[in-house]
């Protein structure tokens, strides 16, 4: 436990150091899931915010959707955020599956998966103003930004990520992914470790995707090469498409 610990810390420490992602008088609100990296988040921001080096705050958003049966624990998720001293914010809405009442999603029908992600990143877009905090924490991890680079890799045709650091462009705030460098192997031990309790997924809409086709393919691949997943970091870095501003 003492290893993993190290480990997980030492890349956190490591990646809001290497990639400026928290200052000074931020104010940040994570996107709490209830899923294990969401949890994972949250305790090592809301831990080292006790350091007070950098001085930082941190507060918490759960987006519920009422018409996508979901279910999520809230009152776990109020016990976790109290024990980390972590003020959380619940937050429930909806939408139409098939719905053109937003003019953004006029353009063309979307997936119900895209709905549902819209919305709860529409709301923690709310929140966030509403709070003054200057940055929303999500909690993509390493496999999740290189899995998304070789989604569009073979199927945009671009090389591209979801960044690790992105500032909006139309409102005050930085999305950041603190957990960039963790292993998604080590979270998960980390959550049986800490005794992180799992949601229950029931959504109707949810079933094996490309992404998850994606990371059995991508764990062939580190069998056959220890050094993929840096190389493709490497990469990913060198071309700038780690930080957009």
């Amino acid at each position: 436990m003492e290893k993993l610990e190290y480990r997980i810390q030492k890349r956190f420490v490591k990646a809001f150091a290497t990639y400026q992602l928290i200052e000074d008088g931020d104010r940040i609100l994570v996107g709490l899931s209830g899923g294990k990296d969401s949890l994972c988040l949250l305790e090592l921001l809301a831990k080292r915010a006790k350091i007070q080096h950098p001085k930082f705050e941190v507060e918490a958003l759960h987006v519920r959707i009422s018409n996508i049966a979901y279910e999520t624990n809230t009152s776990y998720l109020q016990e976790f955020c109290n024990d980390l001293g972590v003020r959380l914010h619940i937050v429930t809405t909806s939408f139409e599956v098939n719905s053109e009442q937003d003019h953004q999603l006029k353009r063309k029908q979307k997936s119900p998966c895209f709905l549902c992600s819209w919305n709860r990143r529409k709301q923690l877009f709310l929140k966030a103003q509403e709070l003054n905090c200057n940055k929303i924490a999500l909690g993509h991890h390493q496999d999740d930004i290189i899995h998304t680079a070789m989604l569009n890799i073979f199927f945009q045709g671009h090389f591209m990520t979801m960044p690790i650091r992105l500032k909006m462009r139309k409102m005050p705030i930085t999305i950041i992914r603190p957990l960039c460098l963790e292993q998604e192997e080590d979270i998960q031990q980390w959550a049986a470790v800490r005794g992180y309790k799992k949601q229950v997924k029931s959504c109707p809409y949810e079933h094996n995707s490309y992404r998850t086709e994606m990371k059995q393919m991508f764990n062939k691949i580190e069998q056959f090469s220890s050094e993929a997943r840096y190389s493709v970091w490497n990469a990913l870095e060198s071309e700038g498409k780690l930080i957009e501003e």
